[in-house]
């Protein structure tokens, strides 16, 4: 695989976010929305079983990035095939490209999803947001929708984590200023997330297994992944930001930036390569 090429470095970071925490349904035009149903009157007097609850919402959620999660990594996998190939994508159509392949799957895979919790589109969109914009009442759903948010803000490069209608006005972390960060910086950044990531997944697992917990079980893998997805991710970005004042948005921008260094590109798919092995010497359920 050449290191030379810009698309390594892009891959690389979004596969890797994408498997361990990869999460929104940003509400925006041009974001995929399934088909309303009928409405529901507004006169009527909603039922409890036709009200939505925290729990429905975080069983759509839990149920769409465990789907998606698995189209990313598809969609990483038929880009390094292509990379082999030696054909070169550059970055900003890469990212277009994987956005779009997700917000189309996403609009293929919502139907059901909503279909199997019996859920009306604008209710439940009604519903998340009520519960996200009061999150400290409700912090498992605002855990299951934001590690939604995070696997696609990992496709899409925007930051979109913590958005709602009632904040889109506000002033975003996007909006701030960038920290610029050289290639080694970078490389450094990278080693760092790469590592505390693998640290907290073997944790969890070892945690889970003493706990009596199969893991070769389907249902267990899929809560362990779902819980894996969000801690590990949080244990990457939290150790760069306070050992070397790095966001997130920080880290892409730069990986945006410096894709086309040949050793970024090849440091990124070394510390890819490293982790698997790790994980999966530990016994860490792969997907």
């Amino acid at each position: 695989m050449p290191s030379t090429s810009s698309t390594i470095a892009t891959l690389t970071a979004i596969a890797a976010l994408g498997y361990y925490g990869a999460t929104k349904l940003q509400q925006k035009q041009q974001t995929p929305k399934l088909t309303d149903l009928d409405d529901i009157d507004e006169d009527e007097e909603l039922s409890e079983e036709d009200m939505i609850t925290p729990e429905i919402v975080i069983s759509v959620f839990d149920k769409l990035f465990m789907t998606m999660q698995q189209v990313v990594l598809q969609l990483s996998q038929q880009v390094q095939q292509i990379q082999m190939s030696g054909q070169v994508i550059p970055e900003k159509q890469l990212r277009q490209l994987l956005k779009s392949e997700f917000e189309r799957a996403l609009s293929q895979c919502q139907p059901s999803v909503y279909e199997e919790n019996d859920v009306d589109a604008d209710c439940l969109e009604e519903a998340t947001w009520e519960f996200m914009d009061n999150g400290d009442e409700y912090p498992k759903v605002k855990r299951a929708v934001e590690r939604f948010q995070k696997l696609y803000e990992s496709i899409s490069g925007e930051d979109v984590v913590g958005w709602s209608p009632n904040k889109a006005s506000s002033k975003k972390e996007s909006d701030a200023p960038k920290k610029e960060l050289s290639p080694d910086e970078l490389i450094k950044a990278a080693t760092m997330y790469f590592e505390a990531i693998t640290v907290k997944m073997v944790e969890l697992a070892n945690e889970w297994k003493s706990s009596g917990k199969d893991l070769s079980n389907p249902e267990h893998m899929q809560q362990f992944q779902l819980e894996a997805s969000t801690e590990a991710n949080e244990a990457g970005e939290g150790k760069m930001e306070k050992e070397l004042g790095i966001t997130m948005s920080d880290f892409r921008s730069a990986i945006d930036k410096h894709s086309r260094v040949p050793a970024v590109g090849q440091t990124l798919g070394m510390l890819q390569m490293k982790q698997q092995q790790e994980l999966m010497a530990a016994g860490v359920p792969m997907m």
